[in-house]
């Protein structure tokens, strides 16, 4: 069974089955597909909201890449907030059928492309993520794997970001979601990364975002 991500998308209790909607753009208030399954940790609302402040409207026009996508809340988000289109990765194929469903209950289904399978290994086999987006446009990058994967698979998440980094076009931008274990200063750049505290998680802005 695929490492669980940890936290749900809202502060309820376990009992609940938290809702997942979108929280911004043409989409807002949108409800999107999402039963508890413990493979899939949705980005809580409130840490969600604040990094798509931090991006701001740069991602319009803009490749949205979602790695360890889970739920897609935040390739969907992308979407929603202008992004030309999407591409997903997830592991669990079911989970990624729900992605899929989720983007065609919003019509989004020409914009949004879901890779089933492993993320390292899908990207070792050199994905590509050219497309009908102007390559001036740049990438919003999304990372927000099981936080465990800092601990026992750190190099390969050390070399995933950083190969993300060295290809990506002029203008990108990266979120990149971690907890404490994680140390933003051995990614490439380490002085242009802006880190922000939403416990347990922290969230990592490259380049460095505008503060608020």
């Amino acid at each position: 069974m695929p490492l669980s991500k940890t936290n749900d998308a809202r502060d309820d209790g376990p009992a609940h089955v938290p809702s997942l909607r979108i929280i911004g753009g043409t989409h807002r208030g949108r409800k999107l597909e999402y039963n508890g399954d413990e493979r899939t940790r949705p980005m809580k609302d409130r840490v969600r909201e604040a990094v798509f402040n931090l991006l701001g409207p740069e991602i319009a026009g803009k490749l949205a890449v979602d790695l360890f996508a889970g739920t897609g809340a935040l390739g969907l988000e992308a979407l929603s907030r202008g992004a030309a289109r999407a591409v997903f990765f997830e592991q669990h194929f079911p989970t990624a059928d729900s992605i899929r469903r989720n983007a065609r209950t919003l019509g989004l289904e020409t914009q949004a492309e879901v890779v089933a399978g492993d993320t390292f290994i899908r990207f070792r086999r050199s994905v590509n993520l050219a497309g009908p987006t102007d390559p001036e446009r740049g990438w919003v990058v999304f990372c927000s794997p099981p936080y465990e994967f800092y601990v026992s698979r750190r190099q390969e998440m050390l070399a995933l970001v950083g190969s993300l980094m060295a290809a990506a076009p002029t203008g990108s931008l990266f979120a990149v979601e971690a907890d404490a274990r994680f140390d933003y200063g051995e990614l490439p750049q380490a002085d242009l990364w802006d880190v922000r505290e939403y416990p347990p998680a922290r969230i990592g802005i490259w380049p460095r975002a505008r503060r608020s």
